[in-house]
């Protein structure tokens, strides 16, 4: 029970809707046909498919919609560190039984990281064990 209003609080997107939400990280609030024109140079999707996303995403909690204007501007609910915090916390708890190490050591020996991308991991380690990062 507690895990359903853990979600209701703060819902998982999908794959569509993180398309729509990085738009909106990118562009800040924008109009329906902002996102639209935006994703179409992507791929393929059609004006209503994500009209009715940003509907949906709306009763979710995951964008908030204003209404002042003919067009309403879309914007989304949380900034894009904070989505992908709470993705990645869900992500360890289902599938690494709730250990971070375990995530890195997979991530890392599934794809090459680059050499500025393992500084950026050393930086950080040297400042959790110093007691400066959570």
């Amino acid at each position: 029970m507690a895990q359903n209003r853990k979600e209701s609080v703060n819902p998982r997107p999908t794959d569509a809707e993180l398309m729509i939400l990085r738009v909106l990280w990118d562009r800040g609030p924008s109009t329906v046909r902002e996102v639209h024109s935006a994703l179409s140079t992507r791929q393929d999707s059609g004006y209503t498919t994500v009209l009715k996303l940003l509907q949906i995403m709306t009763d979710k909690g995951l964008v908030v919609r204003d209404e002042s204007q003919r067009a309403h501007v879309y914007a989304s609910r949380l900034g894009e560190h904070r989505t992908q915090r709470q993705i990645v916390g869900d992500l360890v708890d289902r599938a690494f039984g709730g250990s971070p190490a375990k995530l890195v050591l997979q991530a890392l020996s599934g794809r090459r990281a680059t050499h500025q991308e393992l500084r950026d991991i050393r930086a950080l380690l040297d400042q959790i064990e110093e007691g400066g990062a959570s």
